[in-house]
């Protein structure tokens, strides 16, 4: 059977700079000019006062797990040669919640409010991940 190709990211010109930062090793958020509020997911506007002001900021890359699941089986194909996996809820430092991958982590570890930091998968030449391993 042959192996299924992952999905890749669709880019909007207002997330590009997530991305070509995320190649980087960086994880950039957005913060609104005017009411200094930290937005994630990438936003054309922000969302408390609807601004068209926001600029790209550094994240420290730290966090906490807000909420997780350990997918075991029926994944799409894709992703069969990754069981098992977290998809997890993270609560950044900066006070945004970002959905990523937990790795690097053992059976039995993962925990609410458990501490992780960023860590970055490329997937190609235009595509890193930034993920979430245990602190």
């Amino acid at each position: 059977m042959e192996k299924s190709p992952k999905p890749l990211p669709i880019v909007n010109e207002w997330a590009r700079p997530f991305w070509e930062a995320a190649r980087q090793h960086k994880l950039m958020i957005q913060e609104c000019k005017d009411c200094g509020k930290h937005i994630f997911y990438p936003r054309m506007s922000c969302p408390e006062c609807f601004s068209e002001h926001l600029d790209w900021v550094e994240c420290s890359g730290h966090g906490t797990v807000y909420s997780f699941t350990v997918v075991e089986s029926n994944p799409p194909s894709a992703f069969i040669p990754d069981l098992p996996y977290v998809v997890a809820l993270i609560k950044l430092e900066e006070g945004v919640q970002m959905l990523s991958n937990i790795v690097e982590w053992e059976p039995g570890q993962l925990r609410c409010d458990m501490p992780v930091q960023v860590t970055f998968e490329k997937l190609n030449d235009e595509f890193t991940l930034p993920k979430f391993k245990p602190i």
